[in-house]
Protein backbone atom coordinates (compact mmCIF):
# COMPACT_ATOMS: atom_id res chain seq x y z
CA UNK A 1 0.00 0.00 0.00
CA UNK A 2 2.65 2.36 0.72
CA UNK A 3 4.08 1.85 -2.38
CA UNK A 4 0.92 2.38 -4.55
CA UNK A 5 0.33 5.65 -2.88
CA UNK A 6 3.63 6.73 -3.71
CA UNK A 7 3.10 5.59 -7.41
CA UNK A 8 0.37 6.99 -7.69
CA UNK A 9 1.26 10.48 -6.32
CA UNK A 10 3.81 10.25 -9.26
CA UNK A 11 1.12 8.53 -11.65
CA UNK A 12 -2.45 9.17 -10.87
CA UNK A 13 -3.43 7.71 -14.62
CA UNK A 14 -1.76 4.38 -13.61
CA UNK A 15 -5.45 1.91 -13.65
CA UNK A 16 -4.86 -1.77 -11.92
CA UNK A 17 -2.89 -3.01 -14.84
CA UNK A 18 0.06 -0.63 -14.70
CA UNK A 19 -0.09 -0.84 -10.74
CA UNK A 20 -0.02 -4.66 -10.81
CA UNK A 21 2.69 -4.77 -13.45
CA UNK A 22 4.87 -2.03 -11.32
CA UNK A 23 4.58 -3.99 -8.44
CA UNK A 24 5.78 -6.82 -10.13
CA UNK A 25 9.00 -5.15 -11.66
CA UNK A 26 9.87 -4.62 -8.17
CA UNK A 27 9.77 -8.47 -7.57
CA UNK A 28 6.41 -8.17 -5.57
CA UNK A 29 4.31 -11.42 -6.36
CA UNK A 30 1.05 -9.85 -6.73
CA UNK A 31 -2.16 -10.20 -8.60
CA UNK A 32 -4.31 -8.09 -10.29
CA UNK A 33 -6.80 -8.93 -7.76
CA UNK A 34 -5.18 -7.70 -5.01
CA UNK A 35 -4.18 -4.57 -6.45
CA UNK A 36 -7.84 -3.29 -7.13
CA UNK A 37 -8.60 -4.85 -3.53
CA UNK A 38 -5.79 -2.33 -1.95
CA UNK A 39 -6.62 0.47 -4.36
CA UNK A 40 -10.21 0.59 -3.18
CA UNK A 41 -9.05 0.01 0.38
CA UNK A 42 -6.89 3.20 -0.05
CA UNK A 43 -9.96 4.82 -2.03
CA UNK A 44 -7.44 5.60 -5.17
CA UNK A 45 -9.14 5.58 -8.67
CA UNK A 46 -6.95 6.47 -12.01
CA UNK A 47 -7.74 9.86 -13.56
CA UNK A 48 -9.15 8.86 -17.18
CA UNK A 49 -12.56 8.24 -17.46
CA UNK A 50 -14.27 4.70 -17.05
CA UNK A 51 -16.82 2.44 -18.04
CA UNK A 52 -19.91 2.68 -15.63
CA UNK A 53 -19.24 -0.31 -13.72
CA UNK A 54 -21.67 0.37 -10.75
CA UNK A 55 -25.32 1.47 -10.17
CA UNK A 56 -24.90 5.26 -8.55
CA UNK A 57 -27.28 5.57 -5.31
CA UNK A 58 -30.22 6.97 -6.83
CA UNK A 59 -31.25 9.11 -3.37
CA UNK A 60 -27.45 10.68 -4.36
CA UNK A 61 -28.33 13.86 -6.81
CA UNK A 62 -25.17 14.37 -9.15
CA UNK A 63 -24.73 17.81 -9.83
CA UNK A 64 -22.91 19.81 -13.14
CA UNK A 65 -19.25 20.85 -13.40
CA UNK A 66 -19.57 24.16 -13.17
CA UNK A 67 -15.92 25.33 -13.44
CA UNK A 68 -15.60 24.77 -17.22
CA UNK A 69 -14.32 28.30 -18.28
CA UNK A 70 -14.67 30.34 -15.62
CA UNK A 71 -12.06 32.92 -14.68
CA UNK A 72 -11.61 32.33 -10.74
CA UNK A 73 -11.07 36.39 -9.59
CA UNK A 74 -11.23 36.50 -5.89
CA UNK A 75 -11.52 34.36 -2.55
CA UNK A 76 -14.37 32.81 -1.69
CA UNK A 77 -15.62 32.39 -5.26
CA UNK A 78 -15.16 28.47 -5.20
CA UNK A 79 -14.05 26.26 -3.16
CA UNK A 80 -12.75 22.77 -3.85
CA UNK A 81 -12.27 19.49 -1.94
CA UNK A 82 -11.00 15.99 -2.31
CA UNK A 83 -10.60 12.66 0.55
CA UNK A 84 -6.70 11.09 -0.31
CA UNK A 85 -4.98 8.46 1.87
CA UNK A 86 -2.27 9.07 4.36
CA UNK A 87 -0.14 6.05 5.25
CA UNK A 88 1.01 5.12 9.08
CA UNK A 89 3.74 3.40 10.00
CA UNK A 90 1.44 0.41 10.76
CA UNK A 91 -2.44 1.02 8.99
CA UNK A 92 -3.72 3.87 7.47
CA UNK A 93 -6.19 7.08 7.57
CA UNK A 94 -8.16 9.32 5.18
CA UNK A 95 -7.47 13.12 5.36
CA UNK A 96 -9.81 15.58 4.39
CA UNK A 97 -9.24 19.21 2.85
CA UNK A 98 -11.62 22.12 1.65
CA UNK A 99 -9.43 24.60 -0.28
CA UNK A 100 -10.10 28.13 -1.60
CA UNK A 101 -9.41 27.99 -5.32
CA UNK A 102 -8.17 31.17 -5.47
CA UNK A 103 -5.28 31.70 -2.76
CA UNK A 104 -4.87 27.98 -2.64
CA UNK A 105 -5.87 28.15 1.78
CA UNK A 106 -6.81 25.45 3.19
CA UNK A 107 -9.52 26.43 4.81
CA UNK A 108 -10.56 23.03 7.01
CA UNK A 109 -9.25 19.58 7.36
CA UNK A 110 -9.88 16.72 9.13
CA UNK A 111 -8.87 12.89 9.35
CA UNK A 112 -10.45 9.64 9.45
CA UNK A 113 -9.92 5.94 10.40
CA UNK A 114 -12.45 5.04 7.89
CA UNK A 115 -14.50 6.69 4.84
CA UNK A 116 -17.85 7.18 6.10
CA UNK A 117 -18.50 10.92 5.45
CA UNK A 118 -18.61 12.13 9.13
CA UNK A 119 -15.42 13.59 9.03
CA UNK A 120 -16.08 15.11 5.71
CA UNK A 121 -19.40 17.10 6.99
CA UNK A 122 -17.52 17.94 10.45
CA UNK A 123 -14.92 19.60 7.87
CA UNK A 124 -17.31 21.58 6.02
CA UNK A 125 -19.33 22.73 8.87
CA UNK A 126 -15.62 24.25 10.50
CA UNK A 127 -15.22 25.71 7.15
CA UNK A 128 -18.30 27.25 6.42
CA UNK A 129 -17.80 29.24 10.25
CA UNK A 130 -14.98 31.20 8.32
CA UNK A 131 -16.68 31.91 4.77
CA UNK A 132 -19.80 31.18 2.53
CA UNK A 133 -18.25 30.42 -0.96
CA UNK A 134 -19.92 31.07 -4.05
CA UNK A 135 -19.15 27.42 -5.95
CA UNK A 136 -18.46 24.42 -3.94
CA UNK A 137 -16.44 22.03 -5.98
CA UNK A 138 -16.01 18.34 -4.85
CA UNK A 139 -15.95 14.55 -6.83
CA UNK A 140 -18.67 11.96 -7.48
CA UNK A 141 -17.50 10.18 -4.22
CA UNK A 142 -20.47 8.82 -2.11
CA UNK A 143 -19.09 11.38 1.18
CA UNK A 144 -19.54 14.33 -1.01
CA UNK A 145 -22.64 13.38 -2.87
CA UNK A 146 -24.31 12.10 0.61
CA UNK A 147 -27.63 13.90 1.26
CA UNK A 148 -26.58 15.17 4.72
CA UNK A 149 -23.77 16.82 3.27
CA UNK A 150 -25.59 18.36 -0.18
CA UNK A 151 -27.97 19.85 2.63
CA UNK A 152 -25.77 22.03 4.43
CA UNK A 153 -24.32 23.31 0.71
CA UNK A 154 -27.95 24.01 -0.32
CA UNK A 155 -29.21 25.45 3.26
CA UNK A 156 -26.27 28.11 2.76
CA UNK A 157 -27.31 28.74 -1.25
CA UNK A 158 -23.79 27.64 -2.46
CA UNK A 159 -24.08 26.06 -6.11
CA UNK A 160 -22.97 22.71 -5.75
CA UNK A 161 -20.34 21.19 -8.73
CA UNK A 162 -18.80 17.94 -9.39
CA UNK A 163 -16.15 16.59 -11.67
CA UNK A 164 -16.91 14.07 -13.96
CA UNK A 165 -16.10 10.35 -13.00
CA UNK A 166 -12.57 9.36 -12.64
CA UNK A 167 -11.42 12.86 -13.82
CA UNK A 168 -9.57 13.79 -11.14
CA UNK A 169 -7.87 17.00 -13.27
CA UNK A 170 -11.46 18.57 -13.26
CA UNK A 171 -10.18 19.15 -9.38
CA UNK A 172 -6.33 20.06 -10.01
CA UNK A 173 -6.10 22.83 -7.62
CA UNK A 174 -6.47 20.25 -4.74
CA UNK A 175 -4.54 17.49 -6.24
CA UNK A 176 -1.58 19.95 -6.44
CA UNK A 177 -1.95 20.41 -2.81
CA UNK A 178 -2.40 16.38 -2.26
CA UNK A 179 1.47 16.25 -3.80
CA UNK A 180 1.98 19.11 -1.37
CA UNK A 181 1.29 17.52 1.60
CA UNK A 182 2.81 14.15 0.50
CA UNK A 183 6.09 14.94 -0.53
CA UNK A 184 6.76 17.47 2.02
CA UNK A 185 5.06 16.01 5.11
CA UNK A 186 3.88 12.44 4.97
CA UNK A 187 6.67 10.46 2.95
CA UNK A 188 9.28 12.10 5.11
CA UNK A 189 7.47 11.21 8.33
CA UNK A 190 6.39 7.56 9.62
CA UNK A 191 3.32 8.08 11.80
CA UNK A 192 3.08 5.81 14.96
CA UNK A 193 -0.26 6.55 15.46
CA UNK A 194 -3.16 8.47 14.42
CA UNK A 195 -2.35 11.09 17.07
CA UNK A 196 1.20 11.55 15.80
CA UNK A 197 -0.30 12.20 12.22
CA UNK A 198 -3.31 14.52 13.39
CA UNK A 199 -0.30 16.63 14.96
CA UNK A 200 2.43 17.38 12.32
CA UNK A 201 -0.74 17.32 9.25
CA UNK A 202 -1.73 20.15 11.62
CA UNK A 203 1.62 21.93 11.48
CA UNK A 204 1.91 21.21 8.12
CA UNK A 205 -1.29 22.84 7.06
CA UNK A 206 -0.08 26.03 9.33
CA UNK A 207 3.13 26.10 7.28
CA UNK A 208 1.09 25.59 4.15
CA UNK A 209 -0.87 28.54 4.73
CA UNK A 210 1.24 30.90 6.54
CA UNK A 211 4.56 30.48 5.28
CA UNK A 212 4.77 28.24 2.16
CA UNK A 213 5.62 30.62 -0.69
CA UNK A 214 3.60 29.57 -3.88
CA UNK A 215 5.03 30.96 -7.53
CA UNK A 216 1.69 30.48 -8.70
CA UNK A 217 0.91 33.68 -6.11
CA UNK A 218 3.66 35.30 -6.83
CA UNK A 219 5.73 33.89 -3.84
CA UNK A 220 3.25 34.59 -1.75
CA UNK A 221 1.42 32.53 1.10
CA UNK A 222 -1.72 31.66 0.60
CA UNK A 223 -2.90 33.71 4.18
CA UNK A 224 -1.14 36.37 2.50
CA UNK A 225 -4.06 36.44 -0.35
CA UNK A 226 -7.11 34.94 1.20
CA UNK A 227 -7.15 37.58 4.36
CA UNK A 228 -5.71 40.75 2.44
Amino acid sequence: MRLLDEQYTKTPFYGVLRMTAYLRRLGYAVNEKRVRRLLRLMGLESIYTKPKLSIANCENKIYPYLLRDIEITNCNQVWGTDITYVRLLRGFIYLVAIIDLYSRYVVSWEISTTLENDFCVTSLERALKQAIPEIFNTDQESQFTAKNFIEILLSKAIKVSMDGRGRAFDNIFVERLWRSVKYEEVYLHDYRSVAEAKERLGRYFCFYNNERLHQSLNYRAPREIYFC
